[in-house]
């Protein structure tokens, strides 16, 4: 039985000298070499007991290695679930209560913090540094470096990702083999992937942009990749004269852009620019074109769809908007049970071969999102003109997109209305020139209480990853509301939208 996505992305790896990965420091990894180090992972977890339909959950540094045990999962025909190496103990207490791993990752620093999680929720845990180090890597010294991937058929799952929800209970999107693979085979031929690119990834596997569109884009076409650990600029801008194609988030760019080195002279060999993961200010395409005479390719896509618009390669690239439905994706803006009218607001929908399969262990949730034929309901509001682009105008139940990263208030508000003199809070995203989006608290105080916003900020965010945490808080005598007394966020985001500048 064939293995779709080990057939596509990695069996093609072995006996080829080719880079794969390049390193900061100037050192790779060939193709061949990277076959041989995720089939030592994937004999090494199969000793272990790992079987195909399995979790595999990782919080790990992201390496050469990390990607290669998204490889063996794939390999083992394994459930891949990555988490955001921010998470807290407690958001990956419920990460692995709810997924049941079979093997838990984590970064080595954190082995004694995180062990007894492991433990509890029946996950044997093993380790990675942030040098590739730890006990995988010794588990896997000496094992095969030949491999029989596992069977497995298109619609099997292969990644398991969580998105928040308006809860603030996470929910687990169930990827298939055919959802990953058949979104990578689009991208490679609307973006021009060719074996002679060389990828800048300075985005981090553990989300859909860096994991799933970045390297599988990578892997399937053949190109190569320089592997950074993590974003920054001054590294970025070293290392763009030897690249063809860099992707990245809004903050990449103004990050860029506030380096003097960043001219046309500097990027003149480069190919394509993609951003993602959160609204591209019209301001920053402007100025990268101004500055570097190459245009942003911006697209749009979520954790349950991998991508599903991008503005065309040789086409029109309109700023501000997200461009056209890829192929195979369809797509529609749907209000009151019916599709609206060209440039009227409604709920996108999408259906294609890219849509997940729902969600881990809801059924209730999964029917409410994806209709039975197909249909996901993003929760996205949006328009579409007369030519076909599509233009993100808002998203329903206040999600809050910052830096790429998906932060539901609800989440955030739990905690704060538990902080110490705190009555009532409302967490609301607002315009940040790096961030896109950034979170932002409006606090009641308890009668009698004079609340301190910094004071409370610093209470809750031991409880919170980094990106989830507010950049900044306000103490208001109270929060707006309408005659049904739901709280009226478009007032406070109106009222505090230049907070940021």
């Amino acid at each position: 039985m064939a293995n779709p996505l080990f057939d596509a992305l990695f069996a093609p790896l072995a006996g080829d000298a080719k880079p794969l990965l390049i390193r900061a420091d100037g050192s790779t990894l060939s193709r061949d070499g990277f076959f041989r180090l995720m089939a030592r992972q994937a004999n090494a977890l199969s000793g272990m007991g790992v079987q195909k339909g399995d979790r595999i959950a990782a919080q790990v540094p992201k390496t050469p290695e990390a990607l290669a045990l998204y490889a063996a999962a794939v390999a083992l025909g394994a459930v891949f679930l990555p988490l955001n190496t921010a998470y807290t103990a407690a958001e990956v207490d419920y990460f692995l209560g709810d997924a049941r791993p079979r093997v838990f990752v984590c970064d080595a620093a954190r082995a004694l913090e995180l062990a007894a999680t492991a433990a509890r929720h029946g996950a044997d845990l093993l380790t990675m540094e942030a040098t590739g180090a730890g006990s995988l890597r010794d588990l896997a010294e000496g094992a095969a470096e030949t491999l029989r991937p596992a069977g497995c058929a298109p619609d099997d799952l292969a990644a398991l990702l969580y998105t928040s929800g308006t809860t603030g209970r996470s929910k687990g999107a169930m990827l298939s083999h055919a959802n990953l693979l058949s979104n990578a085979e689009v991208l490679v031929g609307e973006w021009r992937f060719t074996p002679r690119d060389v990828l800048l990834h300075a985005l981090p596997i553990f989300h859909t942009h860096g994991l799933f569109v970045a390297s599988n884009v990578a892997l399937l076409s053949g190109a190569s990749m320089i592997w950074l650990a993590g974003f920054d600029a001054s590294q970025v801008i070293g290392m763009l004269p030897r690249a063809t194609v860099l992707m990245g988030v809004p903050t990449f760019y103004t990050r860029l852009l506030d380096a003097p080195a960043l001219d046309a002279a500097l990027v003149a060999h480069m190919r394509l620019f993609v951003s993602g993961s959160a609204p591209l200010l019209s301001e920053t395409h402007d100025a990268w074109q101004a500055r570097t005479g190459h245009r942003i390719l911006e697209r749009y896509g979520m954790t349950e769809t991998n991508m599903n618009t991008s503005n065309p390669y040789d086409g029109e690239r309109r700023a501000g908007t997200v461009g056209l439905p890829l192929p195979g994706v369809e797509l529609r803006i749907m209000a009151d049970g019916a599709g609206v009218a060209t440039g009227e607001t409604g709920m996108i929908e999408v259906r294609g071969p890219n849509v997940f399969r729902g969600y881990w262990q809801m059924p209730e949730k999964t029917a409410e999102e994806l209709r039975p034929d197909g249909w996901f309901i993003t929760g996205d509001i949006g328009t579409r003109d007369a030519d076909g682009y599509v233009t993100i105008v808002g998203r329903a139940k206040d999600l809050i997109i910052t830096g790429g990263y998906n932060v539901y208030p609800k989440e955030v508000e739990l905690l704060l209305d538990a902080a110490t003199g705190v009555l009532e809070s409302a967490v609301i995203g607002l315009p940040h020139r790096d961030f896109g989006e950034a979170v932002f608290a409006v606090l009641v105080a308890q009668k009698g209480v004079a609340l301190d916003a910094a004071g409370v900020l610093a209470e809750i965010a031991p409880a919170l990853a980094r990106f989830k945490q507010p950049k900044a808080a306000v103490v208001v005598e109270a929060l707006p509301r309408n005659t049904m007394g739901k709280v009226q966020k478009n007032l406070l985001r109106e009222t505090y939208k230049g907070w940021f500048g």
